[in-house]
């Protein structure tokens, strides 16, 4: 049995733990290096898992939005078929909107019945009817007319017109007016065209203009124009004028030419309701008279004050 030396066993130790570190520290490396290539593997495959669902992702949201497209693009076309589908039903079924437009028909008639009195105590009944029939744009009207003095005869006169919507607040009417005169023997019934204007001037004037072509150069111009005034919302007051003009006339019965006539006056009436209106009225009123023909024997002029009373209806 061979007896080892302590300096060799202690070289032996040296060695033998030296070759054990070394061996540890290689066995420490490669576990090193294997956890790194392994935390190197699970990231490479954590960022190919996240940009593999990115890519799904972006893929989800371009399907999405392809189908949104596609459901957009279905709705408008059924939205032009229907579209197509509406204009060819309106087309063979038409809808008529007038009577939202103002085209539908209506009637409104007015009477005027006054009795006046002047100042010598001749008396005058006086009725005026106004009629029309139309749409807003187009309308039939026809004004009468009734005079008659105290112990005498009644004059009458008719106006037929068509009336025409020409702007917001006016009418050109043409037409025909039939008069009867008791007073003359002869040509007592006249026949005359007439045009004119029916509207609301200026400052709320309701007003009624007329040129009138009759036989023997007959021309004449009439003008009537009236304003309501609201003391309340029944009691009324309303300032008119209604005046004559004679261009010419070589009439039998001629009048004189120039200002022929004039009425102004100043009606107060109390409204029961829109349909009956009891009034009183007050008028100055001047009459030229007639010129000298082998039929008449010429006048001078008259101006008298005019009261009375009287009632209107509106239907």
């Amino acid at each position: 049995m061979r007896i080892i030396k302590p300096c060799t066993y202690t070289v032996l130790s040296l060695a033998l733990a030296s070759v054990t570190q070394m061996t540890m520290a290689q066995d420490a490396h490669h576990s090193m290096s294997m956890l790194t290539q392994h935390e190197s593997h699970s990231s490479h495959d954590s960022s190919h898992q996240e940009m593999q669902t990115e890519i799904k992702s972006s893929q989800m949201v371009h399907t999405a939005e392809h189908a949104e497209h596609a459901e957009h693009a279905e709705h408008a076309e059924h939205a032009k078929a229907s579209s197509i589908a509406s204009r060819a039903d309106s087309a063979q079924h038409p809808v008529d909107h007038k009577r939202e437009h103002g085209g539908q028909i209506y009637q409104a008639t007015k009477i005027d019945n006054r009795w006046l009195n002047n100042a010598d105590g001749s008396g005058s009944l006086k009725t005026e009817i106004e009629s029309r029939i139309g749409t807003d744009k187009n309308e039939l009207f026809i004004k009468l007319h009734a005079d008659k003095a105290e112990s005498q005869d009644a004059d009458y006169a008719a106006q037929v017109m068509y009336s025409r919507m020409i702007s917001d607040f006016w009418d050109a009417q043409i037409g025909a007016r039939y008069r009867v005169d008791e007073h003359q023997v002869t040509e007592k019934e006249q026949l005359d065209a007439v045009v004119g204007l029916h509207g609301l001037a200026p400052y709320f004037f309701e007003t009624d203009a007329y040129l009138y072509l009759g036989a023997d150069k007959q021309v004449s111009f009439s003008l009537e124009t009236e304003r309501d005034l609201l003391l309340t919302q029944k009691l009324i007051l309303k300032p008119y004028l209604n005046l004559d003009v004679v261009l010419s006339d070589d009439s039998a019965y001629a009048q004189k030419t120039g200002l022929s006539s004039v009425w102004l006056g100043l009606e107060t009436r109390y409204e029961i309701n829109k349909k009956l209106m009891p009034f009183i009225d007050v008028a100055y009123s001047y009459e030229k008279g007639n010129q000298h023909t082998a039929w008449q024997a010429e006048t001078g002029s008259e101006k008298h004050w005019w009261y009375g009373a009287g009632f209107r209806l509106k239907f």
